[in-house]
């Protein structure tokens, strides 16, 4: 083929090709004045699920050393994996990846307003107005903020669980939140990203990668759509 191309026998849309030219499904290709049928398949998204540790940061590479969350990552050929949305040093759980700018976009977009569902862990057990509170709308540095649910997710002693779940993903929105009323977090976890949960046999640190037709039917059908992942 680099043959034709360099004798002038390969035409695309009636110009004579050259070596680097890309052609997509709208073009016209001859060789030697007859047409080539080419067939282009579009490749399904890549979409992983991985259970982050706390003690691990977003970023491709961190100037002190800390461990990553790519560290645990799969490599890929000829692209590289985008995190979807972010999650603190402090905090683990469900965390994205997929190798689609597109996906990717969909599901951080904020006119979207994807829902993220947190189990936080508190000292003591919240009151009926520290409830809400939360759920009505609480004051922070960048604007007020709320959760569209809070519910208790159990616990004994001073230890006590609750399942929270807000639209947006500002930073460290869900800590603030609650130290805002003076509650410290003493742990939080992210099970739950628009559609998709945090499979309960998923270990920290280990990752798995959803069916090809499982990704290219969320971004078909949308961020909100109801989606059980298989396995």
């Amino acid at each position: 083929m680099e043959a034709a191309i360099v004798s002038g026998r390969l035409r695309v849309n009636g110009a004579r090709a050259a070596l680097g030219l890309r052609v997509g499904p709208a073009d016209r290709v001859a060789l030697d004045g007859h047409p080539v049928s080419l067939r282009f398949e579009e490749r399904a998204p890549r979409l992983l699920i991985y259970h982050k540790p706390a003690g691990e940061l977003v970023t491709t590479r961190d100037p002190s050393g800390r461990p990553t969350v790519f560290d645990n990552l799969p490599r890929i050929r000829g692209g590289h994996w985008i995190a979807i949305g972010r999650l603190d040093f402090n905090t683990g759980g469900l965390l994205l990846f997929t190798d689609s700018g597109e996906l990717a976009n969909r599901l951080m977009h904020p006119s979207n307003e994807i829902e993220r569902e947190y189990a936080v862990r508190v000292r003591g057990e919240l009151s009926r107005e520290q409830l809400r509170r939360l759920a009505e709308g609480v004051a922070l540095d960048d604007g007020p903020a709320r959760f569209d649910s809070i519910s208790s997710g159990g616990g004994t002693g001073s230890n006590r669980w609750y399942q929270v779940v807000l639209r947006e993903g500002r930073n460290r929105e869900v800590r603030r939140m609650f130290e805002s009323l003076g509650i410290t977090v003493s742990r939080l976890i992210r099970v739950r990203f628009g559609p998709i949960r945090l499979p309960p046999h998923l270990r920290r640190g280990q990752w798995r990668e959803l069916d090809p037709r499982e990704a290219a039917r969320l971004l078909q059908a949308g961020p909100q759509t109801p989606f059980r992942c298989s396995g």
